[in-house]
């Protein structure tokens, strides 16, 4: 067996190490790997010719970037903060339980494209979330919203992974099921995606509680910077009202 073909993987580790453009690694790592199997130069051109033309239906989610830059750059974030914290009720952790919900539900019909970190959670969800926190605790420091945006995204996260595996055509179901069938036991589709109903449910409720817990600590932590400042505040103005010795 020749292993000299796997030199491409070397070379895309190397590339992504040093911060190289992605696109002219791969493709560097691609003529390295083609080369290293023996093809002539003009066979790897027809390779990656022949790859884009039958997979460039997988960028078309880059025309979404555009638009999305377009919707920031004129205010979406700090429209969709504003008009969350005008909406009596709402807090951080029911805006995130309720994306969770929407996002479980999508992925369990195979709506996973609803969604998502760059077309959702940046412009929308994360910045609605710092809004609600905001209006119900007052200024937060930059800490902060880095958290909140962190658990905004993990609520994504959590809603595609545990949502997506109830979806009958989902490629993990299928290879779930062909394994099973390698191992001799033969089990339909609809068997393996129902079972994953329960491990769904379960995810929900823990990550509820870990988004209601999160609130919480919030707020503690909010309240405790609050007061620090209100304290430094007291201790400044004593001592400009001490007497000078």
């Amino acid at each position: 067996m020749n292993y000299w073909p796997l030199i491409g993987v070397a070379a895309v580790v190397l590339g992504f190490v040093l911060r190289l453009n992605p696109a002219l690694v791969v493709v560097a790592a691609g003529f390295i790997t083609g080369l290293a199997s023996q093809l002539s130069p003009l066979d790897v051109l027809e390779v990656l010719g022949k790859a884009y033309t039958e997979k460039r239906f997988l960028l078309l989610f880059l025309l979404t970037l555009p638009v999305i830059g377009l919707l920031e750059r004129h205010g979406l974030k700090e429209h969709a903060q504003h008009w969350v914290a005008r909406l009596r009720g709402a807090t951080m952790g029911r805006l995130l339980i309720a994306y969770l919900l929407m996002r479980q539900l999508a992925s369990a019909v195979g709506l996973t494209s609803l969604g998502g970190h760059p077309q959702t959670v940046r412009p929308l969800l994360a910045p609605m979330a710092e809004g609600a926190a905001q209006s119900a605790h007052g200024e937060l420091s930059e800490d902060e919203r880095q958290r909140i945006r962190a658990m905004a995204a993990g609520t994504d996260n959590v809603g595609l992974f545990f949502g997506e595996d109830i979806f009958i055509a989902f490629g993990a179901v299928l290879l779930i099921q062909s394994f099973f069938a390698e191992h001799g036991l033969a089990l339909d589709p609809l068997q393996i995606a129902l079972w994953g109903i329960p491990t769904a449910i379960c995810a929900f409720v823990i990550h509820v509680l870990r988004v209601l817990r999160f609130e919480r600590t919030l707020a503690r932590r909010v309240e405790q910077a609050r007061n620090a400042r209100a304290g430094d505040a007291a201790d400044a103005a004593a001592d400009d009202r001490a007497p000078s010795p």
